[in-house]
């Protein structure tokens, strides 16, 4: 039955229905300009995905001010000057059946020094070299946070998606390790939740009725504790304002780190709570058939599809052929994935993920 339901359209309170349960997991790829435009192979990279099958297909993390990049080659869309290849993306996505989203970052802390001298962070972060936002700066980037969902509207995309994971920028502010601030946007799990919150509502309020807006959260790791994120996609869901929550939980069917966690799966903390109009989709290590069926069994509405898309570009095309579909085992050729629409500039990146990519002979 969960398997059969991966091929039905996903019908969200705005915007256009995705065909099919498969989201294209943001994913770095370094294979933009250095100014944040579009180049050829990212495009190509997108485009390929759409072709394969994806119902939505999300671009990796577009940072949304310029001290705000987290590595080389980020797509950017903290200025007009991204419209022209965000405006021909969107349509290139469009065009092959899948519907689009632009993903908003702010790589915080996480910066990589080559692109971000001096990074900011919710407090002072001395190991990274991160000073604290004042109060002022947290105010202008919520509102650039909202400019670069407006500029990805005007562009043509069907939604953003606000990314709070992975320890980046907004993920700090919601971490009681981190955020030490005295002001509105710290202390208690409200407060520090202000700003993803503020974030939203300017979306809802600056964007057309019809735009899709999703939220990226991971529950571990980084200085997050699982039961507030647990109360946060909580609120979320139940406040409307949302399209889907993105749940990354580094691996669908690990168990809780968290002492609170009580040894019980990670995903299950979050399956049972009231979604309204809400989607509620995982991301980690889907990469066969059997995990795709396995997490709507669970409860959740979609898959976000990382590496099983680098390594097959039709990536859902084959999980719907093929109930015993399963990704190439690795590490896989350079080759390999070049014929998948990796350029040579991503391949170079993967080779940073330890046994993904096999030594030349």
């Amino acid at each position: 039955m969960a398997y059969e339901k991966l091929a039905q359209p996903l019908t969200l309170t705005r915007g256009p229905s995705w065909k099919n349960r498969f989201m294209l997991a943001p994913l770095t790829n370094q294979q933009s300009h250095d100014d944040g435009t579009l180049s050829d192979d990212e495009y190509n990279w997108l485009v390929a995905r759409a072709k394969g099958g994806f119902g939505m297909v999300m671009t990796a993390a577009a940072h949304v001010q310029r001290v705000g990049q987290g590595f080389v080659g980020q797509i950017g869309a903290f200025a007009d000057e991204h419209l022209d290849g965000l405006s021909r993306l969107a349509d290139g996505i469009r065009e092959n059946g899948a519907v689009s989203s632009v993903q908003l970052h702010h790589a915080g802390s996480r910066s990589d020094k080559a692109v971000v001298a001096h990074p900011v962070s919710a407090s002072d972060v001395e190991a990274a070299g991160a000073r604290g936002l004042s109060t002022d700066e947290v105010q202008r980037l919520r509102d650039d946070f909202v400019a670069a969902a407006v500029r990805a509207e005007k562009a043509g995309f069907d939604g953003v998606e606000v990314h709070g994971a992975h320890g980046y920028i907004l993920a700090e502010f919601l971490s009681p390790e981190i955020n030490r601030r005295e002001d509105r946007y710290g202390g208690s799990p409200k407060n520090r939740a202000q700003l993803v919150l503020e974030i939203i509502d300017g979306i809802r309020a600056s964007c057309g009725a019809q735009f899709q807006l999703g939220l990226r959260v991971s529950p571990e790791r980084f200085g997050q504790k699982l039961l507030e994120i647990r109360s946060l996609i909580a609120d979320v869901m139940a406040g409307g304002k949302l399209d889907y929550v993105d749940l990354s939980l580094w691996d669908v069917r690990k168990v809780a780190n968290d002492p609170e966690g009580k040894g019980r799966p990670l995903i299950d903390w979050f399956m049972d709570l009231p979604r309204g109009g809400t989607q509620l989709g995982v991301a980690g290590k889907i990469l066969a058939a059997d995990d795709c069926a396995w997490a709507l069994e669970k409860g959740c509405d979609f898959v976000a599809i990382g590496r099983g898309a680098i390594l097959r570009h039709d990536f859902p095309k084959r999980v719907l052929a093929d109930a015993e579909y399963t990704s190439p085992p690795l590490p896989v050729t350079e080759q390999h994935l070049i014929d998948e629409a990796l350029s040579p500039t991503f391949v170079h990146y993967m080779k940073n993920w330890k046994g993904f990519v096999a030594e030349p002979a």
